[in-house]
């Protein structure tokens, strides 16, 4: 049954999981997760949190998500994950200093 429809970072999946007992299929999405997570738990917490606090409009919670996510290292590879709005230099540049920050 569906509760609630909302997205999440990959850290928010494995937290939620590591509260469910496992089982094959569990222990399948965890792997996938570390296999395609860029960065800890800790981390992406603390990048979403930066993310947010930099109060840019044109991103919105699901880019900011695939942001920490994938924490790119260039404007190229962060203008794939933000395609519905062009971020200016300024705003590319904080986006990335606060990932190096991070990382």
């Amino acid at each position: 049954m569906i509760k609630e429809k909302k997205p999440l970072a990959m850290y928010e999946v494995q937290e939620i999981l590591e509260k469910i007992t496992e089982t094959d299929k569990i222990k399948d999405i965890q792997g996938f997760i570390k296999k395609f997570s860029n960065l800890d738990v800790e981390k992406s917490k603390k990048l979403k949190e930066a993310l947010e606090k930099l109060d840019i409009i044109k991103l919105r919670e699901i880019e900011i998500l695939k942001i920490v996510d994938i924490a790119p290292e260039n404007a190229a590879e962060l203008n794939k994950i933000v395609t519905e709005t062009s971020l200016d230099s300024e705003e590319t540049s904080k986006i990335l200093d606060a990932i190096k920050k991070i990382k």
